[in-house]
């Protein structure tokens, strides 16, 4: 016969929790577990669940021997977690586990949104007496036009007020409206052609010579030589072919002032410049041996039989002498000498050369 085995010292055992609570406490503090590890098993003998009786630790068997109880499952607590194994007086209780907080993880910032605007609308005051909006019912003065919180027309119907006259003149293509003046448009429109008219007829000959200058200054001069030439007075010796022969030591010689040489051309042509060569010569030392004319007027026949005059002043001085004339459809020239100096007893008028340009 096996004596029993004495019981172990009981301890007070852990009261159960419920199985919700046990489970969050283990979780955040660890505490239940602690408990149960510290906590002892039930005392032999004591009142089981189903009204039997036994150690903490055997079990009688049939053939009367102990072994060692099997764990039993206490109904009440089979939502909680398992109780940790009994531990032995003197054993050192474990270390609680050590529970890691979550990593922190990274956040997107979150992007600046401005706040709306907020429209309040603004009150009319209610002292103001006038029409009210077709619109809003909002009263308006007198004088608007336009309603002073919806901006709409308080009066579209009405007519707009005719324009003055000066205003509907220019641009031609503005609308015309009732009562603006239309008479009075047209005869200023009728006045301003008529004096565009008569001044192109007025400056169409001062047009014209423009143009024709520009032309000349633009274009080339080329020399042109008369087919006749007469004079009214002449010496033997010194005709007055001598002024065309293009050699400036020989001279027309005329008696006296008021001698004339005519030039006849071969067909009309546009003069545009005149060249003279005054004196017997344009050598200095032969220039003073023979009397010169200080004036010449020069008289031009045109082809339509006009005549222009023109009076040339030339300076008492070797050399040629240049003057511009611009005269379109030239037939004839006739130089008449004015004004001499140096004419003495034996000494006649001279004129060297005459030189003619013609537009090209």
């Amino acid at each position: 016969m096996t004596a029993a085995a004495s019981p172990t010292p009981a301890e007070e055992p852990a009261a159960a929790a419920p199985g919700g609570s046990s489970s969050l406490r283990t979780r955040l503090t660890g505490r239940v577990r602690g408990e149960r590890e510290a906590g002892a098993a039930p005392a032999a003998g004591s009142p089981s669940t189903d009204g039997g009786s036994q150690g903490p630790d055997t079990a009688s068997g049939q053939d009367g021997t102990t072994s060692p109880a099997a764990p039993r499952t206490d109904p009440d607590d089979a939502g909680a977690e398992p109780s940790a194994p009994a531990r032995h007086p003197g054993e050192a209780a474990p270390a609680a586990p050590v529970t890691h907080p979550a990593p922190i993880q990274p956040v997107r910032p979150a992007k600046p949104v401005a706040p709306r605007p907020v429209v309040r609308p603004v009150e009319a005051p209610d002292e103001v007496a006038g029409a009210p909006c077709p619109s809003c019912g909002t009263p308006n003065p007198p004088d608007r036009r336009f309603c002073r919180r919806c901006a709409t027309a308080l009066n579209p119907s009405a007519k707009p007020e005719p324009l003055p006259w000066w205003r509907t003149v220019w641009p031609f293509r503005r609308r015309v409206r009732a009562s603006s003046g239309r008479a009075v448009r047209l005869l200023v429109i009728l006045a301003v052609v008529v004096a565009l008219c008569a001044g192109a007829l007025l400056l169409l000959p001062a047009g014209r010579a423009l143009f024709e200058d520009t032309r000349d200054k633009l274009g080339k001069a080329k020399p042109i030589t008369p087919v006749d030439t007469k004079a009214s007075a002449q010496s033997p010796r010194h005709p007055a072919k001598n002024t065309t022969d293009g050699i400036t030591n020989s001279y027309w010689g005329a008696p006296a002032p008021g001698a004339s040489v005519t030039y006849t051309f071969r067909k009309p042509f546009r003069m545009v410049d005149l060249i003279i060569t005054n004196g017997p010569s344009k050598d200095p030392e032969e220039y003073h041996g023979q009397a010169r004319a200080l004036q010449i007027d020069l008289e031009v026949t045109t082809q339509n039989g006009e005549q222009q005059h023109k009076q040339l002043t030339l300076s008492d001085k070797p050399g040629p002498q240049t003057f511009t004339t611009g005269i379109s459809d030239v037939t004839t020239v006739r130089l008449v000498l004015r004004s001499p100096v140096g004419l003495t007893s034996g000494r006649q008028l001279a004129l060297a050369e005459v030189e003619f340009f013609q537009r090209s």
